[in-house]
């Protein structure tokens, strides 16, 4: 993306639209990627996308309704931006191997849970849920037996 437009410290979503698909897919995107990446641009023109002022008076769930409507965003997605841009407290990535994964580990258990049951698992954290997230990461970075 970066040498489609070198001159420039940034782009806008009307240069972005305004890109032939060509230049995209010469710069090796996929058609489905130039698709999504024009999705978004429409989306933050129409105001789908919120600005980061916006963002910061809504809450998780509006934030994911909203940019899950955008073509390539996922729930998993918008649930990163709220951990790790927004420095949200309570988000619980219930779909996520590693946090899966390092409960498994830190509590011993053969099999990972199934979504559902993190979900459920999760409530004892609330409303620090991201911080268990972290701590499960965490776990997996420990030596086994250390979790």
């Amino acid at each position: 993306m970066r040498a489609l437009y070198p001159r420039r410290k940034w782009f806008s979503p009307e240069l972005v639209i305004a890109t032939p698909d060509e230049k995209f897919r010469g710069a090796g995107l996929s058609r489905s990627k130039t698709v999504a990446i024009k999705d978004l641009a429409a989306k933050t023109l129409d105001g789908t996308v919120p600005t980061s002022a916006a963002l910061d008076r809504m809450s998780d769930e509006e934030i994911i309704a909203r940019l899950t409507t955008v073509r390539g965003i996922g729930r998993w997605t918008v649930e990163m931006l709220l951990l790790f841009d927004l420095g949200r407290l309570d988000v619980w990535p219930v779909d996520d191997y590693g946090v899966r994964k390092g409960y498994a580990k830190t509590f011993r258990k053969k099999e990972l849970p199934k979504p559902k049951e993190l979900h459920a698992i999760g409530e004892k954290w609330r409303p620090y849920r991201s911080v268990a997230a972290w701590y499960f990461w965490r776990a997996l970075d420990a030596p086994a037996g250390r979790a």
